[in-house]
């Protein structure tokens, strides 16, 4: 179906400008989504150690229900763009329509979670009653009340496959902000408020998923985009769940599999509550690395969809070749800080000398998986933006199952604890030896059809 709107930017802005106008936004909102964990890890470590541990054990399933999320929206993020480079404005307003009834589908499953999983899950790693009891509080809220997350996150990526990045950052924003403001005032009690502890921390996180999500229906319902989201006279397509499904399965999976990943690494490392706290912290803070360069992603996939929808092959290779040249930038920036000042980075969660001298060299060792991390997230990007999302499947699969897990049980029980970390920059290498190629597989395959 042919339409009438006028051009999209995706296919006509010079391409440097392009990807900075649509990046820029998203790297902000996502550097400040970081801040939910990071803010909650400061202060929880403030107030208890022991609550420290336990979001740590927590994470797998938080990372469980950010794959789901992410993993569908962006399916959805994915089939939009690509509708839109074909000019087909109504299938691309019936796949936005499809991506917030699939919400509804993702939070039945952490609901179940939530309320009957948490306490073995935690259980399963400890029998310290104090973390079990903080790791059970914080999942149960956080799992529980994640339609707010999980609606705010589809409604972001709608916006963004439009190439509307400033109502995004705008809604993510709102909740960081939120969270950030009530995490103090709900975990000491200062004022009026009670003192929550670790329950407080998770409060302040959903309550600003909550006004993030409220923030971005009203977006999405009352301001005019490039896509509309309407149930009237809406109908099932099964045909469009498959296609969104033909990118987002590929990426839940992915980002499943980094849960699976923490969780071995967890098991592998559960000898040293300290060593498992360190892998905690680093996770919180890596992500003020690797955010930025999700938020280039975010920019980059939309541009590289459009493109491929519309069968323009040299902007579709410039978006690819400025990204990673920016990504690498970031990332090189982020190992820099990760050699010069790690123990300051440990200190802002209140950490025992243990934690100082552990956190330090294993944060120096992991950080050297940086670079090489930032060209395979944007072969990824590609991957997922053209429909050839088990591409990126592999790549993680081999990254964070086939070659991290048994590589840091090796080298633990070789070298001990201290030398699991070496396992990250080696997987982290291999994955990027893959995605080479499989792009060059495209190049000579299925790319050479494009104009």
């Amino acid at each position: 179906m042919e339409g009438t709107k006028t051009q999209n930017k995706m296919g006509t802005m010079p391409m440097t400008k392009l990807i900075i106008t649509m990046s820029l936004p998203a790297i902000f909102s996502m550097t400040i989504q970081a801040m939910y964990n990071v803010v909650d890890g400061i202060f929880i470590g403030q107030y208890s150690q022991a609550g420290l541990t336990a979001t740590s054990f927590a994470f797998p399933l938080q990372m469980l229900l950010v794959a789901v999320s992410v993993g569908t929206a962006v399916g959805v993020n994915s089939l939009v763009s690509r509708k839109l480079g074909e000019r087909n404005f109504k299938d691309a307003d019936e796949t936005a329509t499809h991506g917030l009834l699939l919400c509804v589908v993702s939070y039945a499953l952490f609901l179940f979670l939530g309320l009957f999983a948490v306490r073995p899950f935690i259980s399963a790693y400890t029998n310290d009653a104090e973390i079990t009891k903080y790791g059970v509080q914080y999942l149960t809220v956080v799992l529980c009340f994640s339609v707010f997350s999980i609606v705010q996150v589809m409604i972001e990526k709608t916006l963004q496959a439009t190439g509307n990045m400033i109502f995004p950052m705008l809604i993510q924003l709102t909740g960081a902000v939120v969270n950030i403001i009530f995490d103090p005032l709900l975990i000491f009690g200062y004022g009026i408020f009670p003192e929550l502890g670790v329950l407080g921390a998770a409060i302040a996180t959903v309550f600003g998923q909550f006004c993030g999500m409220v923030f971005g229906l009203v977006i999405i319902f009352v301001k005019e985009h490039e896509v509309k989201i309407t149930f009237k006279n809406f109908k099932l397509n099964i045909s469009t769940v498959k296609n969104i499904y033909a990118v987002g399965l590929p990426s839940i999976i992915m980002q499943s599999i980094g849960s699976v990943m923490i969780i071995g690494l967890n098991a592998i490392l559960a000898v040293s509550n300290s060593a498992v706290t360190v892998l905690g912290i680093y996770y919180k803070l890596q992500s003020f690395v690797f955010m930025p360069c999700f938020g280039l992603n975010q920019g980059v996939m939309p541009i590289i969809g459009y493109n491929y929808g519309a069968r323009d092959k040299n902007r579709l290779y410039s978006a690819l070749k400025r990204g990673i040249v920016i990504a690498v930038i970031i990332m090189a920036a982020g190992t820099l800080i990760m050699w010069t000042i790690p123990d300051k980075l440990i200190s802002i969660f209140g950490g025992t000398k243990e934690l100082m001298e552990m956190g330090s060299s294993a944060f120096r060792i992991i950080s050297l998986c940086f670079i090489p991390a930032s060209a395979g997230i944007l072969f990824t990007t590609l991957f997922q933006a053209t429909g050839k999302g088990i591409r990126s499947l592999l790549m993680s699969f081999c990254r964070q199952l086939v070659i991290i897990l048994p590589t840091a049980f090796i080298l633990s029980k070789i070298f001990g604890i201290t030398a699991v970390w070496y396992a990250f920059p080696i997987a982290e290498i291999f994955a990027l030896l893959l995605a080479i190629i499989f792009f060059i597989n495209l190049v000579k395959g299925d790319f050479k059809k494009l104009g």
